[in-house]
């Protein structure tokens, strides 16, 4: 069991680190450029190309049904799932492959909106702030990840 990290602006990496600690779950973070981690045993970083969707396609390479993935990025969500990945977003919602299709049909929709959004009036507000309940949401979410990975 690990849980994969797309690294690129995580917002919860601190929390992971913590429940990795915790739970002695390895982690690996992955991103395009280089970046602190902390120096333990379980931590490992993975610096790949700045080619386009490089830390994606390791990630999703590396998605197995022991993995845990957390990311924002729905496409990847998506083939994670693909691979039997438990994925989850910083916020703590968890991918499923029930709702992915909804996402990606969401994500598709806000993309042709943003597109045909013009001046400020028109503007697409993004996702919302991040916050402490999301901090909250997440950590709970990850903890029965991995108590439902023990148990498989």
């Amino acid at each position: 069991m690990r849980i994969l990290v797309d690294g690129d602006a995580c917002p919860v990496k601190d929390e992971i680190y913590r429940v990795a600690y915790r739970t002695e779950v390895p982690v690996t973070i992955v991103a395009n450029s280089h970046f602190r981690v902390p120096l333990h045993p379980l931590i490992d970083r993975v610096v790949v190309s700045d080619g386009f969707d490089a830390a994606d396609d390791w990630i999703a390479e590396q998605s197995t049904p022991k993995s845990i993935v957390v990311t924002a990025d729905i496409l990847l969500a998506d083939r994670c799932l693909k691979a039997g990945a438990i994925v989850l977003g910083p916020t703590g919602r968890p991918f499923t492959n029930a709702s992915i299709g909804g996402a990606i049909a969401t994500r598709a929709i806000m993309a042709d909106l943003r597109a045909g959004a013009t001046g400020s009036e028109g503007a697409i507000g993004g996702p919302a702030p991040f916050g402490k309940a999301d901090r909250s949401r997440f950590l709970s979410a990850l903890d029965a990840a991995i108590v439902k990975l023990h148990r498989s």
